[in-house]
């Protein structure tokens, strides 16, 4: 059943989202500087790729994890974060769309805070 919902989630936009995920990553890794938040996207991405039959753990990001998120959140995340919102609120209307819409707002909650996140199958 991941199978197929993955393969469903990449027909109907989480190749575009993981697309986007990797070009803003690939754009943030071009200074010294952009190159964590770069890596925390390209992590991203392959979440965004293969998001069924695997969980999503926020938490244990220290200092430095805070300061990157609130770097992260003023420059990069709230696009993506309203991207995915607005992708969940289509999805969701209907109840075969419904599961998509759900993977939606977990990556809305990533794209605020990618920072300390873990990635686990499930």
């Amino acid at each position: 059943m991941r199978f197929i919902g993955n393969l469903f989630w990449l027909i109907f936009g989480g190749f575009i989202s993981a697309v986007l995920w990797t070009l803003s990553g690939l754009l943030m890794c071009i200074t010294i500087i952009g190159i964590p938040f770069g890596l925390q996207a390209l992590k991203l991405a392959g979440f965004t790729l293969w998001p069924f039959g695997r969980e999503v753990e926020i938490g244990n990001f220290g200092i430095g994890g805070a300061i990157g998120n609130i770097i992260w959140i003023m420059l990069f995340g709230w696009e993506l974060a309203v991207y995915h919102a607005l992708l969940a609120l289509l999805f969701t209307i209907t109840i075969i769309g419904f599961p998509f819409g759900k993977q939606h707002i977990k990556l809305t909650r990533l794209s605020l805070i990618p920072f300390g996140t873990a990635i686990h199958p499930v």
